[in-house]
Protein backbone atom coordinates (compact mmCIF):
# COMPACT_ATOMS: atom_id res chain seq x y z
CA UNK A 1 0.00 0.00 0.00
CA UNK A 2 1.23 3.89 0.51
CA UNK A 3 3.89 4.41 2.38
CA UNK A 4 2.52 6.50 5.15
CA UNK A 5 4.25 9.09 8.27
CA UNK A 6 3.28 10.85 10.98
CA UNK A 7 4.22 14.70 10.85
CA UNK A 8 3.07 17.80 12.60
CA UNK A 9 1.30 21.22 10.56
CA UNK A 10 1.64 24.78 11.84
CA UNK A 11 -1.89 25.90 11.23
CA UNK A 12 -2.84 29.52 11.82
CA UNK A 13 -5.33 31.88 10.65
CA UNK A 14 -4.39 35.69 9.04
CA UNK A 15 -6.93 38.42 7.87
CA UNK A 16 -7.87 37.83 4.34
CA UNK A 17 -6.22 40.03 1.94
CA UNK A 18 -3.75 40.21 -0.80
CA UNK A 19 0.08 38.86 -0.07
CA UNK A 20 -0.84 36.97 2.73
CA UNK A 21 1.01 33.74 1.22
CA UNK A 22 3.73 35.80 0.14
CA UNK A 23 4.36 37.23 3.37
CA UNK A 24 3.78 33.67 5.13
CA UNK A 25 6.39 31.88 2.04
CA UNK A 26 8.60 34.86 2.39
CA UNK A 27 9.15 34.18 6.30
CA UNK A 28 9.43 30.79 5.78
CA UNK A 29 12.19 30.93 2.58
CA UNK A 30 14.37 33.73 4.41
CA UNK A 31 14.66 31.26 7.48
CA UNK A 32 16.14 28.50 5.01
CA UNK A 33 13.54 26.41 5.47
CA UNK A 34 11.65 24.12 3.05
CA UNK A 35 7.76 24.22 3.02
CA UNK A 36 6.78 20.31 2.24
CA UNK A 37 3.17 21.01 1.85
CA UNK A 38 0.93 24.11 1.96
CA UNK A 39 -2.73 24.61 2.19
CA UNK A 40 -4.16 27.98 2.04
CA UNK A 41 -7.81 29.04 1.74
CA UNK A 42 -10.19 31.72 2.41
CA UNK A 43 -12.57 31.50 4.70
CA UNK A 44 -14.68 35.00 4.21
CA UNK A 45 -12.76 37.40 5.91
CA UNK A 46 -9.78 35.14 7.08
CA UNK A 47 -7.43 32.81 5.23
CA UNK A 48 -6.77 29.93 7.21
CA UNK A 49 -3.15 28.38 6.72
CA UNK A 50 -1.73 24.77 7.07
CA UNK A 51 1.78 24.20 6.54
CA UNK A 52 4.14 21.14 7.10
CA UNK A 53 7.74 21.71 6.79
CA UNK A 54 10.78 19.52 8.62
CA UNK A 55 11.57 22.02 10.57
CA UNK A 56 8.41 23.47 12.15
CA UNK A 57 10.08 24.77 15.36
CA UNK A 58 12.15 26.69 13.66
CA UNK A 59 9.35 28.03 10.85
CA UNK A 60 6.68 28.75 14.15
CA UNK A 61 9.90 31.01 15.13
CA UNK A 62 10.09 32.28 11.81
CA UNK A 63 6.26 33.10 11.47
CA UNK A 64 6.23 34.51 14.73
CA UNK A 65 6.29 38.65 13.78
CA UNK A 66 2.83 37.52 11.83
CA UNK A 67 1.67 38.05 15.56
CA UNK A 68 -1.13 35.29 15.54
CA UNK A 69 -1.27 32.16 17.30
CA UNK A 70 0.20 29.20 16.06
CA UNK A 71 -1.05 25.82 16.71
CA UNK A 72 0.98 22.50 15.89
CA UNK A 73 -1.57 19.97 14.91
CA UNK A 74 -0.92 16.19 13.77
CA UNK A 75 -1.11 14.98 10.26
CA UNK A 76 0.11 11.96 8.09
CA UNK A 77 1.97 12.36 5.03
CA UNK A 78 1.15 9.10 2.73
CA UNK A 79 2.96 8.56 -0.30
CA UNK A 80 1.23 7.03 -3.09
CA UNK A 81 1.33 6.16 -6.52
CA UNK A 82 0.34 9.26 -8.54
CA UNK A 83 -2.22 7.10 -10.95
CA UNK A 84 -5.61 6.79 -11.41
CA UNK A 85 -7.11 4.72 -8.20
CA UNK A 86 -4.67 5.35 -5.76
CA UNK A 87 -6.49 7.74 -3.30
CA UNK A 88 -9.57 5.83 -3.65
CA UNK A 89 -7.92 3.04 -2.71
CA UNK A 90 -6.46 4.85 0.59
CA UNK A 91 -9.61 6.48 1.70
CA UNK A 92 -11.64 2.84 0.92
CA UNK A 93 -8.58 1.39 3.51
CA UNK A 94 -9.20 4.01 6.16
CA UNK A 95 -13.38 4.23 6.03
CA UNK A 96 -13.40 0.19 6.40
CA UNK A 97 -11.00 0.96 9.49
CA UNK A 98 -13.82 3.59 10.72
CA UNK A 99 -11.48 6.31 10.40
CA UNK A 100 -12.80 9.34 9.49
CA UNK A 101 -11.03 11.72 7.27
CA UNK A 102 -11.35 15.22 8.78
CA UNK A 103 -9.12 17.26 6.33
CA UNK A 104 -6.84 15.85 3.36
CA UNK A 105 -5.04 17.90 0.35
CA UNK A 106 -2.71 16.69 -2.06
CA UNK A 107 -1.08 16.88 -5.73
CA UNK A 108 0.64 14.61 -8.18
CA UNK A 109 1.07 16.56 -11.67
CA UNK A 110 3.90 14.91 -12.87
CA UNK A 111 6.43 11.97 -11.46
CA UNK A 112 5.30 8.42 -10.04
CA UNK A 113 4.24 9.07 -6.68
CA UNK A 114 2.31 11.92 -4.52
CA UNK A 115 1.67 13.06 -1.19
CA UNK A 116 -1.38 13.14 0.39
CA UNK A 117 -1.74 14.88 3.90
CA UNK A 118 -4.71 13.73 6.00
CA UNK A 119 -5.97 14.74 9.28
CA UNK A 120 -7.89 11.90 10.66
CA UNK A 121 -10.11 11.05 13.38
CA UNK A 122 -7.54 8.39 14.67
CA UNK A 123 -3.70 8.52 13.46
CA UNK A 124 -3.18 5.54 15.56
CA UNK A 125 -5.42 3.24 13.86
CA UNK A 126 -5.08 5.07 10.44
CA UNK A 127 -1.18 4.49 10.46
CA UNK A 128 -1.66 0.57 11.18
CA UNK A 129 -4.37 -0.25 8.55
CA UNK A 130 -1.98 1.58 5.89
CA UNK A 131 0.60 -0.29 7.31
CA UNK A 132 -1.41 -3.59 7.20
CA UNK A 133 -0.26 -6.09 4.30
CA UNK A 134 -3.46 -7.23 2.29
CA UNK A 135 -4.69 -10.42 2.50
Amino acid sequence: MAKAKEAQLLSFTLPNKVGQLSAVSNLIAAAKINIEAILAVEAGAQAEFRVVTAKNPKAKKALASLGVEIKDEPVLCVDMANKAGSLSKLAKRLAAASVNINRAWATGFKGKTTTAVLQTSDDKKALASLRKKKK
